[in-house]
C-alpha cells in the first residue's frame, strides 16, 4: 500500500462549513435525499459548534456551525458563505501520512491527535490546501462509533434519490495558480494529471477558463483545478472567486446508477438545474452516437451527454446551492466513460453565463 506516495483510501468525508447547521441539515435531506445520521453540540459535550453528518450512499457531508462570533468557523463564513471546508481523505496510518505530507512539502494545520471515547480510539492530522481549505486525514481501524467522539446517533428520515459517491471535488483557484498547485498534488500526494483543458476547450464567446485533472494512483481521489483564463467578459471561475472571496470548492460531482430517475425526483422536490438549449439536443445524436436513453426525456430533464472512447456519460448541474454564486452540485452517470465532459462545455458555459448575466456579473 505504501508503494503509493500517500495511499488514500478515499474521501471519508466532506465538511461544509455553514451559517446554520440546522436549517443546512433540511435542507440538504428534504431537498438532496440526504438522511440525517448523526449530531454533535452543547448536548454532546461540544461548547463551540454544532455539526449534523448526512449520508447518503457512500457520500457523508459534514455540516458544521460555530456558536460563538470569534470563532473562525464563524470567520470562514463570513468570508466565503456556505462553503467546503474540509476534504477529507481515509487513510491507513495518519501519523506517517501526515509526516510524509509535510516532508514533501504540505502545511500542517492539525498534528496527529487521537480522540478516545468507549467506540475506540479515531486518529487525525490536517494539512493546508488552497485558499482556506484543508485535508483531514483520518485513520478509522480502531473506531467502531456512528462517526467520531462527541457525536451521538440520531435518526433521519430522509428519502434517498439515488445518489451513490463523490465522484470528484472540483477547485476554483487564482489566474496563474492552477500549475502550482496541480505540482502541490503531484509533490505531496503523488497525484498525476488525468487529463487538461485549455482556453480553446473550455470558451465561448465571452469567456473561458483553463482547467487540470489530477488523481491517486488507484483513481478513488480526483481533484480537477479550475483557473480563469483571458475572455471579452468575467469567467464564471472570476465571478466565484470575487464572491468566495479566493480560491475553493466550486462543486462536488456526485455519482448515480440513473440520473434521469434522480433527476425527476430532485425536481419534484423544487432543486434548480442549469438550463440547456434546445438547440444542444438536436445536435446530440449525431455527436455522441447510440445511448440507451430516450433523447425526449434527456431534452425534458435538461441532462447533457458526452463520450469518449471507453463509453459516454450524463451529467447535469445545479443552481448555488446557497445565497452566493459558489458552490454547486454536478449530478453523474458513467456508462464506461471516464470523461469530465469535454464535449459539453460550451453549452455548460452559455448556461451559467445567462445565471451570470442576469447577476449583472457577466
Amino acid at each position: 500500500m505504501k508503494s503509493e506516495v500517500l495511499p488514500i483510501e478515499g474521501i471519508d468525508y466532506v465538511e461544509i462549513y455553514v451559517g446554520n447547521a440546522k436549517q443546512a441539515s433540511y435542507f440538504y435531506q428534504n431537498g438532496f435525499g440526504f438522511t440525517p445520521i448523526a449530531f454533535a453540540g452543547p448536548e454532546t459535550g461540544v461548547k463551540d459548534k454544532t455539526s449534523y453528518l448526512m449520508q447518503q450512499g457512500d457520500i457523508r457531508l459534514l455540516l458544521t456551525t460555530s456558536l460563538n462570533p470569534d470563532h473562525p468557523i464563524s470567520r470562514f463564513v463570513l468570508t466565503h458563505g456556505d462553503g467546503v471546508a474540509d476534504i477529507a481523505l481515509r487513510v491507513k496510518d495518519t501519523e506517517w501520512t501526515y509526516k510524509e505530507a509535510i516532508k514533501r512539502g504540505a502545511k500542517g494545520i492539525r498534528a496527529p491527535t487521537s480522540l478516545k471515547d468507549e467506540h475506540g480510539v479515531l486518529k487525525g492530522s490536517a494539512i493546508s490546501a488552497y485558499g482556506d481549505t484543508v485535508h483531514t486525514f483520518i485513520e478509522r481501524d480502531e473506531y467502531n462509533g456512528v462517526f467520531a467522539p462527541g457525536f451521538v446517533p440520531i435518526k433521519g428520515n430522509g428519502e434517498p434519490v439515488g445518489l451513490q459517491r463523490v465522484d470528484h471535488v472540483v477547485a476554483n483557484v487564482e489566474e496563474g495558480k492552477m500549475d502550482y498547485w496541480v505540482e502541490f498534488y503531484g509533490k505531496v500526494f503523488g497525484f498525476s494529471q488525468l487529463i487538461s483543458f485549455d482556453d480553446k476547450d473550455i470558451s465561448t464567446e465571452y469567456s473561458a477558463l483553463r482547467s487540470k485533472v489530477m488523481r491517486n494512483p488507484s483513481g478513488t481521489v480526483k481533484f480537477p483545478i479550475n483557473e480563469p483564463a483571458k475572455g471579452k467578459r468575467k469567467s464564471q471561475i472570476q465571478e466565484y472567486l470575487d464572491y468566495f472571496k479566493g480560491a475553493g470548492v466550486q462543486h462536488l460531482a456526485i455519482s448515480t446508477d440513473n440520473l434521469i430517475a434522480t433527476v425527476s425526483r430532485l425536481q419534484q422536490r423544487g432543486i434548480e438545474f442549469l438550463n440547456t438549449p434546445d438547440s444542444y439536443y438536436a445536435e446530440l445524436p449525431k455527436r455522441v452516437g447510440g445511448i440507451s436513453e430516450r433523447i425526449d426525456d434527456l431534452k425534458k430533464l435538461r441532462i447533457l451527454v458526452d463520450k469518449d472512447e471507453k463509453g459516454y456519460m450524463l451529467q447535469i448541474f445545479t443552481k448555488p446551492l446557497q445565497d452566493r454564486p459558489t458552490l454547486f452540485f454536478e449530478l453523474i452517470q458513467r456508462r464506461g466513460s471516464e470523461s469530465f465532459g469535454k464535449g459539453n462545455f460550451k453549452a455548460l458555459f452559455e448556461s451559467i453565463e445567462q445565471e451570470q448575466a442576469k447577476r449583472g456579473n457577466l
